[in-house]
């Protein structure tokens, strides 16, 4: 008789779409620590159906494309329009067919470790990604919707392969030629877009912590930029440095 920790051992080796064949009889066992064994791999198991589930709802737009007879679709979405300080970032990323990476969710739902680990799986599985970027600068020049439309146009000129379609996180690109889809907190209804925002979060995360070490004092490690009152504490200390936005830090300090 296998002990319970050569059962647990033998439920690990398998995939999750193994377990429920091994399930019925770990059930039946007449130790109570088997039948608990069982029960959570059995939860376990089910968790995985549901996450299923929700990534095949998530993949409902780019799935109603497919079935247009489009082959390539692109998602994309943007961070960092509300920050005082540092780029807007925007991500376009092509996924393949029926690609359901587990746990793509919106970027905002996840935590900074999930965030980069997902990263790595969607640079790994996507068919195209790229990225666009504005400076502060842009965006004092010309607002910030307009530097988020031109990063978005970035974004999607420099996808590899040209898509079929864009799904857009709740905005309509100007000056594009490819159709598009405006979808309303498309990062929770959109596998794409999703996965763009994840893309778009690290991307931008990665390059605060750095601006963070070229100007310490305002924890922009921690705040990416947000205006937190530490944030606020080093203007008010230090002033304003090279990467905050000047329109939207009027009123906190002097130059």
């Amino acid at each position: 008789m296998n002990s319970i920790s050569e059962i647990k051992a033998a439920l690990d080796s398998v995939s999750i779409q193994e377990i429920p064949q091994m399930l019925s009889a770990l059930k039946a066992d007449e130790r109570s620590g088997v039948r608990r064994l069982a029960e959570c791999y059995e939860k376990r198991y089910q968790a995985y159906i549901d996450e299923i589930k929700r990534l095949k709802t998530l993949s409902m737009y780019e799935n109603s494309c497919y079935a247009d007879g489009m082959r390539y679709i692109a998602g994309i979405d943007e961070v960092g329009r509300g920050p005082l300080a540092g780029p807007v970032v925007t991500a376009a990323v092509i996924l393949p067919r029926d690609c359901l990476i587990y746990g793509v969710n919106d970027s905002k739902k996840l935590s900074p470790k999930k965030r980069e680990e997902l990263y790595e799986v969607i640079k790994e599985k996507a068919i195209a990604i790229s990225i666009g970027v504005e400076t502060n600068e842009v965006i004092d020049d010309i607002n910030i919707l307009q530097a988020t439309y031109r990063a978005m146009r970035t974004s999607v000129e420099g996808l590899e392969v040209k898509p079929d379609m864009l799904l857009v996180d709740a905005v309509t690109i100007p000056c594009v030629d490819t159709p598009q889809t405006a979808i309303v907190k498309g990062d929770t209804k959109s596998i794409s877009i999703a996965a763009a925002s994840i893309i778009a979060k690290v991307t931008r995360d990665r390059m605060m912590k750095e601006y963070s070490r070229e100007y310490p004092g305002y924890d922009f490690e921690n705040n990416m930029g947000y205006g937190t009152a530490k944030h606020i504490q080093g203007i008010k200390k230090y002033g304003l440095c090279k990467i905050h936005r000047r329109s939207f830090t009027r009123g906190y300090a002097s130059e």
